[in-house]
């Protein structure tokens, strides 16, 4: 069994947001995979499905960023799970807009969500994709950066072809293992 987990925030107002990134990429692999989000437990939305041959799970937490270690925590509980099964999706400051690094396991960066995962389940062994988001442009607020939405129709297009790739690195990852994920979808340039 495998468990992937979109970090983002809930509600309207956060929707296609930069830090939604992982709602986002969801959002494309449920559509391709056919599994809809819509159970409610451990605090978030789920979709069980099979992808693969493998169940799966697709997961949306519904506490806000900066507490998704409370879901994946629960999520470890109930379906009896190790965290090396459970591959996070999040955005990343750090990387250039539009690329994409899948990782193994690690620590959690300049990501809250990631931080608040590590702490809760006492683990930084999860598989992750970074959905890079750039830097804010001189004078903005991180804050008020990683909470606005893409702009322009080049920014959409860098976004929407990110989290595509996103989307089948986390489908490579269920079928195929961490390596090969890695291996066939880690960008080397940026986009």
């Amino acid at each position: 069994m495998k468990i992937i987990v979109g970090l983002g925030n809930p509600g309207r107002e956060y929707m296609h947001t930069r830090h939604n990134v992982g709602f986002d990429v969801l959002s494309i692999l449920s559509e391709k995979e056919g599994i809809p989000i819509k159970k409610l437990k451990c605090h978030a939305i789920l979709g069980e499905g099979v992808i693969g041959g493998e169940k799966t799970v697709l997961c949306l937490p519904q506490t806000f960023m900066n507490l998704s270690g409370q879901t994946v925590a629960e999520l470890i509980s109930w379906y009896k799970c190790a965290p090396e099964d459970i591959m996070i999706i999040h955005d990343d400051i750090d990387l250039p807009f539009g690329m994409v690094r899948i990782r193994p396991h690690g620590g959690a960066g300049t990501h809250n969500g990631m931080r608040n995962i590590i702490y809760l389940t006492g683990s930084d062994r999860f598989p992750r994709i970074r959905v890079g988001v750039g830097q804010p442009p001189e004078g903005w607020d991180l804050k008020d950066f990683v909470l606005s939405t893409y702009r322009t129709d080049e920014e959409k297009k860098i976004a929407f072809d990110a989290f595509c790739l996103a989307a089948d690195a986390a489908r490579c990852f269920v079928t195929d293992g961490i390596d090969l994920s890695m291996n066939r979808y880690n960008r080397k340039e940026k986009p």
